[in-house]
């Protein structure tokens, strides 16, 4: 416990006396009691060299403030020991997940929803245990769920809940339960055969190979991605596809491809200033979107052409989505340094530190830093 609490303050770049000054903004906004200044101190000190355990109230602020399960933090809990008899039980949960109606699969689509709008305006940090409730919730549905008509719907909102919360979790730095909510993914869009979300969870799940280091393989996965959708996806899903096949071409280096891609993406992207896919809630593009994502390759590939892309797409940015504005500004700090404008990428690097900063991303952390390093 005490290294996993130590290297979750460093991911975030806190000191403890950050920690605890944090701690007492989220007891306050929240109406919590804590400990004094200099107790959390003492505690912190204690809970990093295994010297204090961590009681239930500090264990919620403290997965809010690093968006990490218990388990990340903590370790895996004992599990309980089965019962005798649990037929009766059983029985129960087959009935409840028998009378799910469709109204209460629509209130749960509309948890979604609510989850994917908080994290899009206030970061994945603060949700990891309203995002563990909803699966749970999800889960249990279709694990006690019998029949194909009652599944299938279920399996859909699962799916997902599983790849938000994956990439959720990715952008908190958990790598591993990125990649497990994506394997939940995946195997709920192919019980609800749903090949939309199915594609969809595969090219994301590309991205923590990138992240690895396996970039190859990443294009790999997200042209099986593209294999697997086939003509069923949306148009607006296919140039997100396509698009998302030319950021990792870059980052294998393979300019002719990912150029190839970006062509293909404003091919299939449908005209009109509308983002929103209907058919796929989780797909937000249009031109200015694509943009953004065109300069971002070209960035990456080191293209002088790259700063014009991510000016414009800065210009027409949503406020509202904190954690793109904050890729968006590393993007134009990777452009500059391409161009030796150190300047310029210093201010930029400043601007998405304070929005990663904002939305508790890790993974953007990471790539500030790496960034930083260069300047």
């Amino acid at each position: 416990m005490a290294e996993r609490l130590r290297q979750a303050r460093k991911d975030r770049g806190w000191s403890q006396d950050r920690l605890v000054r944090e701690i007492i903004r989220y007891a306050e906004q929240r109406l919590l009691d804590v400990a004094s200044p200099a107790s959390l101190k003492v505690y912190i000190s204690e809970w990093e060299n295994g010297r204090r355990a961590v009681s239930g109230t500090y264990a919620t602020v403290l997965r809010a403030l690093f968006g990490k399960t218990d388990d990340e933090l903590f370790g895996a809990p004992s599990l309980p020991m089965p019962t005798a008899d649990g037929y009766d039980e059983l029985i129960n949960r087959i009935d409840s997940a028998r009378n799910l109606s469709l109204g209460m699969v629509d209130a749960l689509l509309n948890q979604t929803e609510l989850l994917r709008s908080v994290d899009r305006q206030m970061g994945a940090a603060a949700l990891v245990d309203q995002m563990r409730a909803h699966l749970d919730a999800l889960e249990d549905a279709l694990t006690f769920a019998v029949l194909p008509d009652a599944r299938r719907p279920v399996a859909t909102a699962l799916a997902g809940a599983a790849t938000l919360a994956a990439w959720q979790a990715l952008d908190a730095g958990a790598v591993e339960r990125a990649w497990r909510h994506y394997e939940l993914g995946k195997r709920a869009a192919a019980e609800a055969e749903q090949p939309m979300y199915l594609a969809h969870a595969m090219a994301e799940q590309a991205y923590v190979l990138a992240d690895a280091g396996r970039a190859e393989m990443a294009v790999d996965l997200v042209r099986d991605a593209q294999r697997t959708g086939g003509t069923k996806v949306s148009p607006r899903l296919a140039a997100w596809l396509f698009a998302a096949e030319a950021e990792l071409c870059a980052k294998a280096g393979l300019a002719d491809d990912c150029r190839k891609a970006l062509d293909q993406a404003a091919a299939a992207l449908p005209a009109g200033d509308e983002a929103r896919d209907p058919d796929m809630l989780s797909i937000f593009l249009n031109a200015s979107h694509l943009a953004r994502w065109r300069g971002n390759a070209l960035a990456i590939l080191g293209e002088d052409a790259a700063l014009a892309e991510l000016y414009v797409a800065l210009e027409r940015v949503d406020p509202a989505f904190l954690r793109a504005t904050a890729g968006l500004r590393c993007d134009l700090a990777q452009a500059h340094l391409v161009r030796g404008e150190y300047g310029q990428a210093r201010e930029h690097l400043q601007q998405a530190r304070l929005l990663a900063n904002r939305t508790g991303s890790v993974r953007h952390r990471r790539r500030i830093e790496g960034l930083t390093g260069r300047l």
